[in-house]
């Protein structure tokens, strides 16, 4: 490793961390790191915006656990996911070990009595989902005085899934002089009132602009019926013989286009709420090794997916909302490999379509395959509003507290919000856990 701009050293780590980082072979930073770690260090608030796979966690990883050796106290990091909570502590274990520091993880699916028997241990860095760790708050069984540094990840998709209340409500327990990190694959307007209302003049990192799709990734559309997608799908895993994550929108459907591929001869795992948190694991493990060659997953389930081989991505059906097909075609085209993301479409899905291609400020390629070229989009579905009974993106209610007349792009100048003496109380109630998808 050779003091150059390619290197680690160059971004103002100190010697202990650089020393770690040379036995664990981490020599070259990514974008994301090259940028966000220097900042980081000096103890400055960040807005990331990356695509999955960039190197987030390391990004703000290093300065954090830098940061806790030096001066003590605790890191919080709040992740949408049971699964990608999970791949945050895998990823800094080595960091944590290196410096005799314990992580906590606090997550739904899981005993309580463990959690909070770690929790007991003093543990330098907590990863927790926001429902579990509101019942850990709920409960008086944790005490957020001593974070330091707050990182939300994934905080767009955090938001999607209706986590704003249970965030606002944890933000208002840690202490008001700390470090934040948001990072995340787009920045809609929730997220920059989320920034502006809990964060100190924040600094902006955009390694993509926010809405990109991964670099290395080509793209393919089909218009397809819906009773045609599954000889769609058939002729897609007999062309790709790698690794397949295929998504749907619901676990009804997941159940059954995992039974349809399993009954076309191939191995296959789900992962979706209705499976238990060891089924799960053992599904997201049996991908990484081998044991299925394809993985049927709801988007909630598989965020946390961190594997860097996946040759193929199927949108088997649109996402619920525009963004998560930013995210799901991020599951492929990682670690510089290429990928290929096929989305199936049906007749009525135009407007649907519409919105990604512009989020994506581009149009999605159509398959030129012949055997499913003969549909269209509904010439009564082209414009920008929806005849009736047409599926749309949902534009759910997310659950978020009056704003209090807070506006997004307000100057932070006046401080932050005051923290609430008492534990703060959401509409949902203490137990309000990770969306059922």
């Amino acid at each position: 490793m050779t003091n150059s701009n390619a290197s680690f050293y160059h971004l103002g780590i100190a010697p202990d961390m650089l020393h770690v980082l040379d036995k664990l072979k981490f020599t070259i930073p990514t974008p994301i790191q090259n940028q966000a770690i220097p900042i980081a260090l000096q103890g400055k608030d960040i807005m990331g915006i990356a695509q999955t796979g960039t190197g987030k966690t390391l990004a703000f990883g290093i300065p954090a656990i830098q940061r806790l050796a030096s001066d003590g106290g605790q890191a919080l990091i709040l992740v949408p996911t049971r699964e990608l909570a999970q791949q945050v502590e895998m990823a800094l274990i080595p960091l944590l070990n290196a410096f005799k520091m314990r992580s906590a993880v606090l997550i739904g699916g899981l005993k309580i009595s463990s959690q909070i028997t770690d929790i007991k241990r003093n543990p330098s860095v907590i990863i927790a989902t926001p429902g579990r760790l509101n019942d850990h708050i709920y409960q008086g069984t944790i005490d957020l005085g001593r974070v330091a540094v707050v990182i939300l990840d994934e905080a767009d998709r955090m938001l999607d899934m209706g986590f704003e209340p249970q965030v606002n409500n944890i933000l208002r327990c840690v202490p008001d002089k700390r470090q934040t990190m948001l990072f995340s694959a787009t920045m809609p307007p929730d997220i920059l009132k989320l920034a502006t209302k809990y964060m100190e003049l924040p600094i902006s990192i955009e390694i993509a602009p926010s809405g990109t799709a991964a670099k290395d990734v080509s793209q393919e559309l089909f218009i397809v019926n819906e009773s045609t997608k599954n000889e769609v799908l058939k002729v897609l895993l007999k062309d790709y013989r790698g690794t397949v994550l295929v998504f749907t929108r619901t676990k009804i459907k997941a159940s059954r286009v995992t039974r349809n591929i399993r009954a076309m001869g191939h191995k296959v795992a789900e992962i979706h709420s209705n499976r238990s948190m060891s089924q799960r694991n053992q599904a997201i493990e049996g991908f990484k090794r081998g044991r299925f060659r394809v993985l049927v997953a709801t988007d909630i389930a598989a965020r946390g997916i961190d594997i860097s081989m996946i040759e193929l991505v199927v949108n088997y059906d649109l996402p619920d909302e525009a963004e998560n097909y930013i995210h799901r075609i991020g599951r492929t085209g990682r670690a510089g490999k290429e990928g290929h993301a096929v989305t199936l479409a049906t007749p009525a899905q135009s407007h649907d379509v519409h919105k990604i291609e512009s989020l994506l400020k581009k149009t999605l390629p159509r398959s030129m395959r012949p055997q499913f070229t003969q549909a269209e989009f509904q010439k009564s579905d082209a414009g920008p509003e929806r005849r009736h009974g047409a599926h749309r993106f949902s534009h759910r209610p997310k659950g978020r507290p009056q704003d209090h007349g807070f506006r997004p792009g307000s100057s932070r100048s006046h401080g932050r919000r005051q923290r609430s003496n008492h534990h703060p109380r959401d509409s949902r109630g203490p137990h309000h856990h990770e969306p059922h998808q």
